[in-house]
């Protein structure tokens, strides 16, 4: 028997949130819907400028985590806090989704991680994060038995960054792959793709990642092409599923020479993007591990991602396993 369905390993980030017009990111220099690593002293600025704001816990693994929970799977996470009152503020949340997180926290410094995200009137987000304690996560963090009971182990791309959380994701990869369990990612930004594509290409050809999650932006930076098509038919060699959101145009999934078309969920109205992609794979994976088809785990994705894009924050309001009852798909 399994302990928990998926183990979620990423930065540990509390977002504050604000909206902001599109001159504010010209005039302060923020890239437009990436995400920005920052030091501390900018974060300070920034914060100093950003108007009326929501402190949330957020981290796009931590996001995921949140969502499987609220389907009803058992997910566990590692990510690592400062003992601070914004650590605090992570701690609690997450708990309270019913998520396991025992990861120890820092004791002084650096502070808790934290995300500065201007939401523009299009409901894009643009991040700028200091990562604060999140590259203190290492291998002493990692706890065998969750990398071992876990039937799918998933983390971001994000995570490259810090060279400690390499060695943890690899001996927990190690763990979970002894026990006859699954490991997938997130490639997380199509800058982060751009930093590390010759690694991430070999997480996936050397079998140390099996499914892959991407946006088609991130999927034609990680093979250098303007053409999804092409990507596409590159990726599925590389591993064993890949799952490309594709914003309103909903999602494809294939595994070896298997196509799976899902259509967008249809929204209301789109008020913030931020976690679209952490909530679709933490409707994918609650199927997945459940033994659902590749089409009931995409459409619980889409599910999840157009619920999330509807409010301001990165995790659901609502319980997820009842919107997937109403909707027929659980």
């Amino acid at each position: 028997m399994s302990q928990y369905d998926v183990l979620c390993i990423g930065n540990a980030i509390v977002d504050i949130i604000a909206q902001c017009d599109e001159a504010f990111l010209t005039d302060n220099g923020i890239i437009k819907g990436a995400m920005n690593l920052i030091d501390a002293e900018r974060a300070e600025l920034l914060y100093s400028r950003m108007g009326p704001a929501i402190e949330a816990s957020g981290g796009s693994a931590g996001n995921t985590a949140a969502g499987i929970a609220s389907f009803g799977g058992r997910s566990a996470y590692f990510g690592k806090v400062s003992r601070d009152h914004l650590g605090e503020i992570f701690s609690h949340d997450i708990h309270a989704q019913g998520v396991a997180f025992d990861t120890k926290p820092l004791d002084g410094t650096p502070p808790t991680a934290r995300s500065m995200i201007f939401v523009t009137p299009d409901g894009e987000r643009s991040m700028n994060t200091y990562l604060g304690a999140c590259v203190e996560l290492g291998p002493d963090d990692v706890e065998a038995d969750k990398a071992s009971g876990a039937k799918v182990t998933y983390f971001e791309g994000y995570l490259w960054d810090p060279p400690l959380a390499k060695e943890a994701i690899r001996m927990t990869a190690a763990h979970a792959h002894a026990a006859g369990r699954e490991v997938s990612m997130t490639l997380s930004d199509s800058f982060c793709v751009d930093r590390y594509r010759a690694e991430f290409l070999e997480l996936m050809r050397s079998g140390t990642v099996d499914i892959v999650f991407a946006n088609s932006h991130e999927i034609k930076s990680l093979y250098e092409t303007s053409s999804f098509d092409e990507a596409l038919s590159l990726i599925r060699k590389d591993c064993k599923i890949a799952a490309i959101t594709r914003s309103e145009k909903g999602s494809v999934i294939v595994r070896g020479d298997e196509t799976v078309v899902i259509q967008a969920t249809q929204i209301r109205e789109l008020v913030d993007t931020t976690g679209a992609g952490d909530l679709y794979a933490a409707g994918f994976l609650f199927g997945y591990t459940q033994g659902r088809s590749l089409k009931d785990c995409g459409d619980l994705g889409s599910l999840a991602a157009g619920l999330v894009i509807q409010q301001i924050g990165p995790r659901p309001r609502q319980n997820l396993k009842r919107e997937a009852e109403q909707a027929g798909l659980l």
